[in-house]
């Protein structure tokens, strides 16, 4: 792999969560009136799959500097209850639209940090969540959980409400790191949060971050020796994402000529996906590793996993449905994503107006490109479109990636190769009708 690839082809690109991505969503097809349309549709029409929610917890007791999420920091505990009751409020506006009683397959809870939260408050929540509803059979709950703030109360509570997942935010065991981070938790807080969560019986998730200040491949062996030996089901091994003119002063806590660049940067995930590799894991996706016999490597053998706001998931439901600020729903045809603002969400879900800021709503060219970006982003591989012009205008936009050796097309089938696969978001791109006709500038981070 060259330093020249990487200065050719890294540069800003969306990391394809949906599609099309919200800085080209089109205002004009969106209205609440047609989402509600759109989310009624899909209800009649796959309501045998349930639904999935996804819950934001927004607040943070202190500031990360590498965070990307939208967050409240404050230590007023006593701002749980009134978000609550908002979030329960906008739950039942949605429930009064749906033209039946929905069935729940998947909740995330996420955040911010869900468990700043006290367990009977996070009690009251999914007990409200789940009163009026059934449960889809093998239903699939998580929750993202930072070893600080998790405690056992959290972690058997949440296990008797049916959650069997946690994601526990590790990032880097290195101490200087850490600082950087403003995020200093040493392994015995990590560990002990783990080995509880395995005694009660939960699939553990450890979100590790590569491409973070000071870190090199010496520098990050230690953490992925740590995690190794802590064995978690899954380790989500992500790109540092820079946009501090996204995040303000948090991503502005350090100095941008520590952060590792290009092909530097890349090395570290390379030795780390070696590592895990060497030790058993099984990689699936651009940035996801997993013990063979865990569902998502299943779902990765047989065509079932889907890439989503949430990262890799294993349910293939239409309807995933966002609750609280900032929070991004999923129709099936349609996306719609609430105010960001947390004063202005708890205002509206309590006066019983969806607090919707924006939305898309998508045509059938929309669908189908939304379907070659997955394949890619799952599997690296997909057939181009059949109609011709927008074949052609694909097939110009990878003919010099494939000259680069990043892909191979193959009677209409295209394949990412093993040096293309840092490059897999540039190969998306060319998919990206929306982003090509827009005369936006947009700024995202960068694609390796």
């Amino acid at each position: 792999m060259t330093s020249r690839l990487f200065t050719k082809y890294n540069r800003p690109g969306s990391r394809y969560t949906v599609y099309p991505t919200i800085p080209y969503w089109d205002p004009d097809s969106f209205s609440k009136e047609s989402w509600v349309q759109s989310l009624t549709h899909s209800l009649n029409e796959y309501s045998d799959e349930g639904i999935s929610l996804y819950i934001h917890l927004p607040f943070c007791d202190s500031l990360c500097t590498f965070c990307g999420c939208n967050k409240r920091i404050t230590l007023r505990h006593e701002q749980e209850m009134p978000y609550i009751r908002a979030v329960l409020k906008e739950w039942h506006s949605y429930l009064n639209i749906f033209p039946k009683t929905p069935s729940i397959k998947e909740i995330h809870l996420g955040g911010g940090t869900p468990t700043f939260f006290s367990m009977d408050n996070l009690k009251i929540l999914i007990e409200g969540i789940l009163e009026p509803v059934h449960l889809a059979e093998n239903p699939e709950f998580s929750f993202e959980a930072h070893p600080k703030s998790t405690s056992r109360t959290h972690l058997h509570g949440l296990y008797n409400l049916g959650f069997r997942r946690i994601s526990l935010g590790v990032q880097d065991y290195d101490k200087s790191i850490q600082l950087a981070l403003n995020r200093v938790q040493p392994l015995w807080l990590v560990k002990r949060v783990h080995d509880y969560a395995r005694e009660l019986g939960y699939t553990i998730n450890h979100d590790l971050i590569y491409g973070l200040p000071n870190q090199t491949i010496e520098r990050n062996r230690p953490t992925l020796e740590i995690t190794e030996s802590l064995k978690p089901d899954r380790i989500a091994f992500y790109s540092y994402a820079h946009v501090p003119w996204r995040k303000g002063v948090g991503q502005r806590a350090f100095d941008e000529l520590d952060l590792p660049k290009n092909a530097e940067k890349r090395a570290i995930f390379e030795a780390g996906r070696q590592f895990f590799k060497d030790h058993g894991y099984k990689e699936v996706g651009i940035d996801h590793f997993v013990l063979p016999g865990d569902e998502l490597a299943k779902a990765a053998e047989t065509g079932r996993m889907r890439r989503t706001l949430n990262g890799y998931s294993t349910t293939q439901n239409k309807i995933r449905l966002g609750l609280g600020m900032s929070s991004i729903s999923e129709s099936g045809d349609g996306f719609a994503q609430n105010t960001l603002d947390l004063e202005e969400y708890q205002q509206k879900a309590e006066t019983g107006e969806l607090p919707l800021i924006r939305g898309h709503i998508s045509t059938t060219k929309d669908q189908l490109l939304a379907r070659h970006i997955n394949e890619l982003m799952c599997y690296f591989e997909t057939d181009l479109p059949e109609e011709p012009i927008l074949k052609a205008d694909i097939l110009s936009d990878l003919k010099e990636m494939q000259e680069d050796e990043i892909l191979i097309i193959d009677h209409d089938r295209i394949t990412v190769t093993e040096t293309g696969r840092p490059f897999v978001r540039n190969v998306c791109m060319a998919f990206d009708q929306r982003m090509k006709e827009s005369s936006r500038e947009m700024m995202f981070s960068q694609t390796v």
